[in-house]
């Protein structure tokens, strides 16, 4: 859907600057987009490859397996319905530290391979459960240590700063992620199913 909606755009401009003989123009701006698309491309690959060798040594030092293990009372907490030595609560574990140290590439298959998990847990399989719906959220809004893309973004932008955003991103991610675990365990105190 999205890639035909892209086409009717791209096609609907090309021929308005076709009608008004401005093809010139829209040739010209598209190869200044594609200067400065490979120009950004370049700087995030450089911070991104910083930041990945960073957390490589995160990795290799045991910092991450300590998140983990730091990690690991709060979600027996949280999911109290799951067993603690599952393979389901390894995989969130695992998805949740990655996405703290801002390596959501990582993260992905991680959180993919925890539902995969959750889903095998699942009595009643063509709903979700609410371990599925709270991961869900703790996902899509975790705590992040280090904003690595957006502090390269920032960097091959121009910024002066590009660390700055560590705080304000921490503190949005933190107020995002409480809102998000008091909606869903309120939510399963009103629906009162347990799944």
């Amino acid at each position: 859907m999205i890639n035909k909606l892209w086409f009717y755009m791209i096609a609907i401009a090309v021929a308005f600057a076709a009608t008004g003989n401005r093809l010139s123009l829209v040739t010209e701006a598209i190869m200044k987009s594609m200067q400065s698309s490979v120009e950004l491309g370049l700087g995030l690959v450089g911070g991104m490859m910083l930041w990945c060798g960073v957390l490589k040594v995160a990795e290799k030092s045991g910092l991450v397996d300590r998140m983990a293990a730091a990690i690991r009372p709060v979600m027996r907490l949280l999911f109290p319905e799951l067993p603690a030595k599952s393979s389901a609560m390894g995989s969130m574990i695992m998805n949740i530290t990655s996405n703290m140290l801002g390596l959501g590439n990582a993260a992905t298959p991680l959180g993919l391979k925890a539902m995969q998990e959750l889903q095998k847990l699942n009595l009643r399989k063509e709903s979700a459960t609410n371990a599925m719906c709270l991961f869900l959220v703790i996902n899509a809004a975790p705590p992040v240590f280090i904003p690595a893309t957006v502090m390269s973004l920032r960097s091959s932008a121009g910024s002066a700063n590009p660390g700055f955003i560590i705080v304000p991103a921490l503190l949005a991610s933190l107020a995002a992620l409480t809102v998000g675990i008091i909606s869903c365990k309120l939510l399963e105190r009103v629906s009162g199913v347990v799944r």
